[in-house]
C-alpha cells in the first residue's frame, strides 16, 4: 500500500485525479455507447418497413418513412406499388441478409443510401435501396429517419452510382476474364 506513505495533500490530490478519471472514462464509454447503438436503431428500422411491405401494409410502411405522406404524389404511389408487388409479398418471419449503410458510423448528420438484402426462409433474397438521413451528433443523439426505399434491384446491385475509378476497374475485370475464356 504505497499510497499510505505519501503526505496526506498528495494522497487527496490522488484520489481527486483517480475520481476525474473514472468519471472521464464513464463520460467517454456512454458517449460511445450512444454512438455506436445508432446502427442497431437503423437495423430495427429497416426490418420493421420491410416487415411491413411483405405484409402488404401500406400504412405500416408509411409510418416508417418519414415525410413520405407529405409528399402525397410520387412517395405514397410508389409505396403503393411496392406493398402490391408480388414479389415483395411474404408470409413468415423477415431475415434481414445483409445491410450496407452509407450512413454507417457518421459522426453527426448524414444522408445516403443503404443497400437491404432481405428474405423470409423458404423464399428467393429481395434486394431493396432504402434513403436514410441521419441527424444530431454524438452528444446530443442521433436521429434515423428513413426517406424512401426502392422498387427490387439485381442480387448484386449497387444502391449508389459506380465512381469512374469503379467503373474502369470493373470494365478492366470484364476485359481480363474475357481474355482468360479464349
Amino acid at each position: 500500500m504505497w499510497w499510505r506513505v505519501l503526505p496526506p495533500r498528495r494522497r487527496r490530490l490522488l484520489r481527486a485525479l483517480l475520481a476525474l478519471a473514472a468519471l472521464l472514462c464513464l463520460l467517454v464509454g456512454g458517449v460511445l455507447a450512444r454512438w455506436l447503438t445508432v446502427e442497431n436503431l437503423e437495423r430495427d428500422e429497416d426490418l420493421a418497413l420491410v416487415q411491413a411491405e411483405a405484409r402488404g401494409d401500406v400504412a405500416g410502411m408509411l409510418d416508417r418513412l418519414g415525410g413520405c405522406r407529405a409528399k402525397r404524389a410520387e412517395c405514397v404511389a410508389l409505396v403503393e406499388q411496392d406493398a402490391g408487388d408480388a414479389r415483395l409479398r411474404r408470409s413468415g418471419a423477415v431475415k434481414i441478409l445483409q445491410l450496407e449503410s452509407s450512413t454507417a458510423y457518421s459522426l453527426g448528420a448524414a444522408s445516403g443510401e443503404t443497400r437491404l438484402a432481405w428474405t423470409v426462409i423458404g423464399s428467393p433474397p429481395v434486394v431493396q435501396c432504402v434513403a436514410v438521413r441521419r441527424s444530431g451528433n454524438v452528444l446530443t443523439g442521433i436521429h434515423v429517419q428513413l426517406l424512401s426505399i426502392s422498387a427490387p434491384i439485381a442480387g448484386e446491385g449497387k444502391c449508389t452510382k459506380a465512381t469512374p475509378l469503379e467503373e474502369e476497374e470493373e470494365e478492366a475485370t470484364e476485359v481480363e476474364e474475357g481474355k482468360h475464356r479464349s
